[in-house]
């Protein structure tokens, strides 16, 4: 028989969990992941989170402005104010304006402190789920050994999870492709602003110093020398950043993560930029 428990959320309002949604909840616990889309081969804790991922592949919620798939109607809803500008979500602290509530939801947490996202490791808590999964890499590269990794067939890439690996191969295997310079991509419209770095426009302005970008979040990244906003901060140091790629390259330093091989040597790096420098100065002499 299929029992069921009840749990208090508050406000007076209860939640039934099934059994079955106890097993589903406890996998995000023990990050198994036995559910596999046959599409990409990603992996996810419950069949109700496949179902509504497959949603991506059978195009039910696909823009008509860019032909990018979304997983629900909320989340296409989200995607076309991208298009349009329109930004309904303000912040009654900051008045920094959003495209959908759960980003929206996110940064409001930098004003009340709430930290919802605990480490099962370590207990370290985090107010967005993406800084957790970010954390969840030092306790899993601390562990892996060289079997461990997920290395792309293509170039060698290495991945500390198979999600990471599937996204990357969008590089190799993407329906769009620049006819440029051969790279591929997942839908048109980042096809269409790759296409700028071989046209050199730059539609973007900064209104403070007049530099121009191809892509708006470039110039949004940029403003923050203006503004000295510093929103990415490392969960192991605290230091701060005004982009995310730039955080993403410093957490490295505490994981020990080296996605980048010398082709001369197969030496790896941090970065991709200490790996140049290591071939201009290791192997001047190779062609």
């Amino acid at each position: 028989m299929l029992s069921c428990a009840i749990h208090y959320t508050g406000e007076s309002s209860f939640e039934v969990k099934t059994e079955a949604d106890s097993s589903d909840h406890s996998r995000l616990h023990t990050r198994e992941n036995q559910y596999t889309c046959t599409q990409c081969e990603k992996r996810f804790s419950s069949q109700a989170v496949l179902s509504q991922h497959m949603n991506i592949h059978s195009g039910k919620y696909k823009c008509k402005e860019c032909g990018k798939c979304c997983e629900s109607s909320s989340r296409l809803a989200g995607h076309r104010r991208t298009h349009v500008g329109e930004k309904p979500f303000e912040c009654t602290v900051c008045g920094k304006r959003f495209t959908d509530s759960s980003n929206f939801i996110c940064h409001s947490r930098i004003h009340s402190g709430e930290k919802p996202y605990k480490c099962h490791v370590c207990t370290k808590a985090f107010s967005q789920s993406g800084n957790l999964k970010s954390h969840m890499r030092v306790h899993a590269i601390c562990d892996a050994t060289e079997e461990n990794w997920y290395s792309c067939d293509e170039c060698e890439k290495r991945f500390s999870s198979e999600r990471s690996l599937c996204q990357h191969m969008y590089i190799h295997t993407g329906k769009y492709k620049c006819v440029e310079c051969g790279k591929c991509f997942q839908n048109s419209s980042h096809l269409a602003v790759h296409m700028r770095s071989h046209s050199g426009e730059k539609p973007f302005e900064c209104t403070v110093c007049g530099k121009r970008f191809a892509r708006s979040d470039q110039l949004v990244a940029h403003s923050r020398i203006h503004s000295g906003e510093k929103p990415y901060k490392c969960y192991v140091c605290q230091k701060a950043f005004t982009e995310s790629g730039k955080l993403k390259s410093h957490v490295r330093v505490h994981t020990g993560e080296r996605l980048y091989k010398c082709s001369v040597c197969n030496k790896r790096f941090i970065t991709s930029s200490h790996m140049q420098r290591h071939k201009r100065r290791a192997h001047i002499n190779c062609a």
